[in-house]
């Protein structure tokens, strides 16, 4: 369906003309003729489905008629978890809402309180905001919900992970009654199937199926007898020119800057990205690795959640996700806009539990692949037989997740339930430090409709 089929505003399809979009994806086609209507929506679709530009084309058709506002008091609220996918969703908003003159703003940890300040004292139209930053200019008489027409909230299942639902409910709450509600959700679990009982009235209700760009990335799994033997697999990989460009998965913080040291100290152009970065640091970071200048970035579920960079040739799971939908939002890092990707999970014994759950949350075994002299001597016995490093089975969709372990020098690779440092991004992050604080970006959409 194109987006002159769908009823928007001559401004907004101005917008997506420029950009070069012309097609909408199955959940934009589903979802924005019922948010026009003003329906409530409860949508399921992950990243690289378009669901940014699903809840911001109606939301931001309510902004045409410029209504004289107060200070710091949006239209338009969009929630999410992470800075990384708040910042993406305003840059999209701004994009999409080019022609339209709009004030918007973001709010999330990381920046000072001082430019926010600045930015609220005067009429605002969209917020894209995390729960924790948002709150605090709420208590602080700064900024005003209850003119709220539509609140958003996009990645609802990761914010509640983090930790979030209490500064969700308040949110809404503070949104008044009158409000038209879009929740975007990857997964909808019984948690929240009863937040969108209690959120939303009467929702239209979108599933997107998680298989469209499935057949583009290849699955590869090997075994590894220890964490030497992990970090032997990594610099194989790492020193292939197949692997132009690659996301590490890393269950830490620390082990995150552990290994991306380790691979600079390898002669690699590498970065780590986690939430004890500042968001200047962050940004730099990802912005290195968009320009070519990182080509190895090792980082956290929660960190990397959201990042849009197009030419990811490679994912490797460092370590193994302990959550099966993890292991999805990972890899769909990779084989994106059309071009075929690979991901690379490296499993040892302590990993045999996570590697299971995966497995039958993707309704498969993964081909186990072995590099020729570095070959395991305890392969897992769980698993299938070997098969030379080739093409694998294609992607089907799957889930969550991540190891941990002791940062710096060699590590036990005992199993992750009694390491003392727990990686970022598997229901746990808010203790990590990598949850209430985080704020995150929304994914740049494909030629079709702004892949969300």
């Amino acid at each position: 369906m194109s987006f002159a089929d769908l009823s928007l505003h001559p401004l907004l399809l101005k917008a997506l003309e420029a950009e070069g979009y012309t097609e909408a994806t199955p959940v934009q086609a589903a979802a924005i003729p019922a948010g026009l209507e003003g329906r409530d929506l409860l949508a399921t679709a992950e990243t690289g489905t378009g669901k940014t530009a699903a809840f911001l084309l109606p939301a931001l058709s309510r902004l045409v008629d410029k209504m004289p506002r107060p200070a710091g008091a949006p239209r338009i609220l969009v929630l999410a978890p992470t800075r990384e996918l708040a910042r993406q969703v305003l840059q999209s908003a701004r994009v999409l809402g080019k022609f339209m003159r709009l004030n918007t703003v973001e709010l999330v940890g990381g920046m000072p309180y001082r430019d926010q300040l600045r930015l609220l004292a005067r009429p605002v139209d969209v917020v894209v905001a995390t729960p924790g930053r948002l709150i605090d200019h709420v208590q602080r008489g700064r900024l005003f919900l209850d003119g709220v027409e539509v609140l958003v909230l996009d990645e609802a299942d990761r914010m509640l992970d983090m930790g979030f639902l209490e500064d969700v409910e308040a949110v809404a709450a503070a949104c008044g009654p009158q409000r038209q509600t879009m929740l975007f959700t990857a997964t909808l679990d019984q948690r929240m199937g009863r937040l969108a009982e209690r959120l939303l009235k009467d929702p239209v209700r979108v599933a997107v199926e998680r298989t469209e760009t499935a057949p583009l990335i290849e699955q590869r799994l090997h075994h590894a007898d220890d964490l030497t033997h992990k970090r032997r697999l990594l610099h194989h990989f790492a020193d292939q020119s197949e692997v132009s460009k690659a996301i590490i998965f890393a269950a830490t913080k620390r082990d995150a800057d552990t290994l991306a040291r380790e691979l600079l100290d390898a002669g690699h152009a590498a970065g780590a990205l986690h939430g004890d970065m500042s968001q200047g640091q962050r940004n730099r970071t990802l912005e290195q690795l968009r320009q070519g200048r990182i080509r190895l970035l090792v980082a956290t579920d929660v960190a990397a959640r959201g990042i849009d960079v197009r030419d990811i040739s490679h994912v490797i799971n460092f370590d193994l996700p302990r959550v099966p939908e993890d292991y999805v939002h990972r890899i769909g890092r990779t084989g994106r806009a059309g071009a075929e990707g690979v991901a690379i999970s490296l499993a040892s014994r302590a990993d045999r539990e996570a590697l299971q759950r995966i497995e039958l949350y993707l309704k498969t075994r993964m081909a186990v692949h072995v590099v020729p002299g570095l070959e395991p001597k305890r392969p897992l016995s769980a698993a299938p037989a070997a098969r030379p490093a080739g093409k694998g089975r294609p992607f089907v969709k799957s889930g969550k997740g991540r190891p941990g372990g002791k940062p710096g020098g060699p590590r036990t690779d005992r199993p992750h339930a009694d390491r003392p440092h727990q990686g970022a991004g598997h229901g746990h992050a808010a203790r990590s430090g990598e949850g209430r604080k985080e704020g995150g970006q929304a994914p740049r959409p494909r030629k079709s409709a702004g892949r969300g």
